[in-house]
């Protein structure tokens, strides 16, 4: 079976919830980081033969297959087709897991896997939420509700039930906040994000007109008396705004190829993909499946933890990478270097691909070998990925 490669990489900076990105259709914030993907890369756009994008909430500006209207307002050719990708938080990584699995079989030598979620203009649970209140239903049928009955599904919950079982208060989910914002501010002074990040022109709503570049969210003038001021979600629990990941608009994207076409197109693989794994778990404590699902991926690579030179594991809320990192005796100075999604954001169906840019990129700034990725995903099911820098 052929491997496969990522050739090149992409993503625009994180915007705020109503910030720079806040008036960028999600079809063309996506189909800009398309186009500044396949440009850098220097292949010619017609080779490309599939676009899979991921997305968590596929509805109103985000339905109706957003791959291919991305693909359509990027300036790519009519030629190439698109499909979207729904694993909620992983939908993107999933999207990579598929490209990849798809020019190893040979089927196509060229795919680019991408992720794109507007949470500005497409509220979190929009798709569903909508469609309840309108009298369409809920995803929870009679079979889910005779199984967990009386039983909620909610990652906010899930995320004080890691907090408590792994042993974590609020202090030590504020501390970790806070070294994300200080790995995030340090990362972007040093220029380390240059390499993945597509400038982007913007128009503000007051008119300005700006390139967006640095990811609004990463708070430079952090500190502990700040992120420990921010009031708790829920009363008694230690989950708060500031110790969980924030609302951000972006979009990713990746070049994946195999041998043939590298030497087709003439390409330079950045990382071969060493493995892919998913993993389903408990849907209620929902947020711990990266555990069990990296102890699966590492037994199929034949590889221990400590071969793995950097982790990406999203900061969904605080409580899921330092669990991780107890539950695995992870060493904490390879997890997140450049800070996570509590700085830079989670773009929901975008960041398995932004957090795969990161990391790629990481590995050539640190010379280093191996990478790990993992993220916790709605429903209590995780994906991972073990790449390789070349």
């Amino acid at each position: 079976m052929a491997e496969a490669y990522i050739a090149a990489v992409a993503r625009s900076a994180g915007g705020k919830r109503g910030g720079r990105l806040a008036g960028v259709h999600p079809a063309d914030l996506a189909g800009r980081v398309l186009a500044g993907l396949v440009g850098r890369s220097g292949i010619d756009p017609a080779a490309i033969e599939d676009v899979i994008m991921g997305c968590a909430c596929p509805g109103g500006e985000q339905g109706a297959n957003i791959a291919r209207n991305a693909v359509l307002a990027s300036g790519l050719p009519q030629s190439v087709p698109g499909t979207h990708v729904d694993r909620q938080c992983g939908s993107s990584q999933q999207a990579l897991h598929f490209a990849a699995a798809t020019v190893m079989a040979g089927v196509q030598d060229v795919v680019i896997a991408a992720g794109v979620e507007s949470m500005t203009r497409v509220p979190m649970g929009l798709p569903w939420t909508l469609a309840a209140k309108h009298g369409f239903g809920t995803y929870r049928s009679p079979g889910i509700e005779a199984r967990y009955p009386d039983t909620p599904f909610s990652q906010f919950g899930g995320a004080e039930m890691m907090a408590r079982k792994y042993g974590f208060d609020r202090a030590a989910l504020d501390a970790y906040a806070l070294e994300s914002h200080h790995r995030a501010a340090a990362a972007t002074q040093a220029g380390k994000f240059d390499a993945e990040i597509v400038p982007l022109e913007v128009e503000t709503a007051e008119g300005e007109k700006l390139v967006h570049k640095v990811d609004e969210g990463i708070r430079f003038d952090a500190s502990l008396e700040k992120i420990a001021s921010v009031k708790l979600l829920t009363d008694g629990g230690v989950i708060s705004a500031a110790n969980a990941s924030q609302i951000c608009d972006g979009a990713a994207a990746l070049l994946i190829v195999n041998e043939r076409g590298l030497k087709t197109h003439g390409l330079t693989p950045l990382a071969r993909v060493h493995e892919m794994t998913v993993l389903g778990h408990d849907p209620v404590i929902m947020l711990e499946a990266p555990i069990p699902a990296t102890e699966r991926a590492l037994a199929r690579a034949g590889m221990t933890l400590g071969e793995i030179d950097l982790y990406e594991v999203n900061e969904a809320f605080a409580p899921v990478p330092l669990a991780w990192a107890k539950a695995l005796g992870a060493d904490p100075a390879r997890l997140n270097v450049h800070g996570g999604a509590i700085s830079l954001g989670h773009p929901l169906g975008g960041s398995g691909a932004k957090l795969m840019a990161t990391l790629v990129s990481a590995l050539h700034d640190r010379g280093a070998r191996y990478g790990l990725q993992t993220m916790c995903e709605a429903g209590g099911m995780a994906n991972v990925t073990i790449v390789e820098r070349l």
